[in-house]
């Protein structure tokens, strides 16, 4: 039995998922180690749930991406069945350059270490688990899919920003996250519902990191993420969109440093900072705070007016669609969030929400509304397959 390896590395865990390759791909197993550099803890289930790995590491043994990722590896080849034939990462940063998977070599992994300064909190984490592997096993295929890529087929017009246009040419452009998630929601909502799927239609990826896209026919027009993981919605931690006259003023007026100011804006800021309490928004709906409601309805506001945008950039509007964390999982912000779509000609069913069904507006809803769990690691597995069977 051949195996794909679907790698996603954070600030300080690891998640991983293998695949059998068969006549389709069939999920095996889900892992993840948590706490690195703290209190390392990897758990490992089978597809059916069946808890495979449950177990505690001490800090010295697991102080990084590196040392967790040769970990894990050693755990698949001891107890793993089959042959790995390739490895997919999720790579948040892909430059201008890559419109889809590449096959990564020592090259690219140059490459793409310049765009660390776009990804702060992502990009070093992404290539970590690269470097392990390309020296540990240098024969074995390894495919970046990456975050941007989906978003390449915009109108270079619409990633421009009102600066000097040199900069553009200098990589200063929007470029778009949460490609991988879209891309399979376009792809899910075209095997559920495949006229829907053709038409005008927003994505609202909503998790700890936020976003929304237009799609047209399947393909991103429009995303509210830019340069960085930063712009658009609020999320968890990060700000979402910003004047720039505030960072001016920060820096200024109150003689904040550039890694103070990207502290601030990427860990203390959206509902963790609106809030006082939490980055999750569980907690928030369960608080009776102030400062719980205010983030929430920050939150909610800034998605009617970005779907209003983006409405505006379709000429138009046939669906919506809630996925991520969030989005799949909380029948009461669908619900709020729905009702800024309104005017759109959007209504939701709250029977069908609650229900958890795929197609959740009214029967008098004028646009669509559905829930589309993604399966960005599925889309990371389809990718390698094709790039390295091609």
């Amino acid at each position: 039995m051949d195996t794909i390896l679907v790698v996603n590395a954070g600030s300080s865990s690891l998640k991983f998922e293998v695949f059998s390759v068969a006549s389709s791909l069939v999920r095996l197993i889900k892992g993840q180690m948590e706490g690195i550099g703290n209190a390392p803890h990897l758990t490992i289930k089978s597809a059916g749930g069946e808890r495979l790995a449950n177990e505690n590491y001490p800090r010295e043994d697991v102080p990084d991406l590196p040392a967790a990722m040769r970990l894990v590896g050693e755990w698949l080849r001891q107890r793993q069945e089959g042959r790995l034939i390739a490895v997919g990462h999720r790579v948040v940063h892909g430059g201008p350059n890559h419109s889809g998977p590449v096959r990564i070599d020592a090259t690219l992994l140059r490459e793409l270490e310049q765009y660390a300064p776009l990804a702060p909190l992502h990009q070093p984490n992404n290539l970590a688990p690269i470097r392990v592997l390309l020296e540990r096993q240098p024969e074995l295929r390894q495919v970046a899919c990456f975050d941007t890529a989906f978003h390449r087929g915009h109108d270079p017009m619409t990633d421009h920003y009102g600066i000097p246009a040199h900069y553009f040419e200098e990589g200063v452009r929007r470029y778009g996250f949460h490609g991988l998630s879209y891309e399979y929601v376009a792809g899910r909502l075209t095997d559920i519902a495949p006229a829907v799927g053709k038409r005008r239609v927003i994505v609202a990826h909503l998790g700890s990191g936020a976003s929304m896209c237009a799609l047209h026919q399947g393909v991103s027009i429009e995303c509210t993420l830019g340069f960085t993981a930063l712009d658009g919605l609020p999320m968890g931690t990060r700000c979402g969109q910003i004047d720039p006259g505030v960072l001016l003023y920060l820096l200024q007026q109150h003689g904040m440093t550039a890694p103070q100011l990207q502290d601030l804006l990427y860990k203390e800021s959206g509902l963790k900072g609106l809030s006082g309490i939490s980055n999750d928004v569980r907690d928030l709906l369960a608080s009776d705070e102030t400062g719980a409601r205010l983030a929430l309805d920050h939150f909610v506001h800034r998605i009617g007016l970005n779907a209003g945008a983006l409405a505006a950039a379709l000429g138009g509007l046939d669906a919506f669609v809630f996925t991520a964390g969030v989005g799949e999982n909380s029948p009461v912000m669908r619900a709020r969030i729905a009702k800024k779509l309104e005017w759109l000609g959007a209504s939701l069913d709250p029977a069908r929400s609650e229900a958890g069904e795929l197609l959740v507006s009214s029967d008098d809803s004028t646009v669509a509304i559905y829930v589309v769990p993604t399966d960005e690691e599925l889309m990371i597995a389809r990718h390698t397959l094709a790039l390295i069977a091609a």
